[in-house]
């Protein structure tokens, strides 16, 4: 098994936290600051370990006494869509997909505060203004863009701030409309991601984490084969440890 070499970094604990995900867990993290010369470089490596992005940071979970936050990605060329997916993805034929900078707009943003609104109202996102907004978006040391998706009348139906890394990408944060539940819009900007990548000869979609006692995660355990990082390294995730078909985000 190939072992991730990560390169020599200054690395700090947060102060626990309440956990966002699991009730009477307290969170903390390993974060550590995406710079030097290759900060494409290192955020790839960190990735590959475990870690995900936030603005400059890199970080990991290092709760004491748990270990519910697993890394998981999409390896894209054994990737099987299973019957509903494949249905959502059908749903959704008449969306075009545009990829621009990573600049925070006001149309994008009226979205964002939809989607909060309607989906974690109560989490710590939800009195983001714009200027915070601005800064998810645009403070960036690596290659990041948005992913934008319309109707066909050209209302905005979904938006995806995505990183490119060495073998893949990486799915920093979507949103999308609220109203507009039913066409699973959550999975579909992963299946377009996974087909991008396969267009890119990419090999690997990162999820970020994935934790089994939590709803709001569900969805990405439908995506199959995913692979979870293991003290072995990548893995398959077991099928029985999750509900193998979900169609909901």
């Amino acid at each position: 098994m190939k072992r991730v070499q990560i390169p020599l970094r200054h690395f700090f604990a947060t102060p626990p936290t309440p956990c966002p995900y699991l009730d009477g867990k307290m969170e903390r993290k390993v974060v550590t600051l995406l710079s030097g010369d290759e900060p494409d470089h290192l955020h790839s490596v960190l990735s590959t370990a475990g870690f995900r992005r936030s603005q400059d940071l890199a970080y990991r979970p290092a709760c004491d006494n748990c270990n519910a936050c697993v890394p998981v990605r999409i390896p894209v060329e054994r990737f099987q869509p299973s019957r509903t997916q494949r249905k959502t993805w059908r749903r959704n034929e008449d969306l075009t997909s545009r990829i621009v900078p990573a600049i925070a707009t006001r149309e994008h943003y009226i979205l964002f505060r939809q989607y909060l609104s309607s989906r974690h109202a109560d989490g710590g996102m939800a009195d983001m203004r714009f200027g915070d907004y601005r800064a998810m978006i645009e403070d960036t040391p690596v290659e990041s863009f948005l992913v934008e998706f319309r109707d066909a009348e050209g209302e905005l139906q979904a938006v995806c701030l995505t990183d490119r890394m060495q073998d893949g990408f990486s799915l920093v944060y979507s949103f999308f409309l609220p109203a507009a539940a039913a066409r699973s819009l959550g999975v579909y900007v992963v299946q377009w991601h996974v087909e991008h990548a396969r267009r890119e000869d990419l090999e690997n979609v990162y999820l970020g984490y994935w934790i089994g006692e939590s709803r709001k995660m569900a969805y990405k355990a439908s995506f199959r084969p995913l692979e979870e990082l293991t003290p072995e390294g990548w893995l398959d995730l077991d099928p029985d440890q999750s509900t193998s078909d979900i169609g909901t985000t």
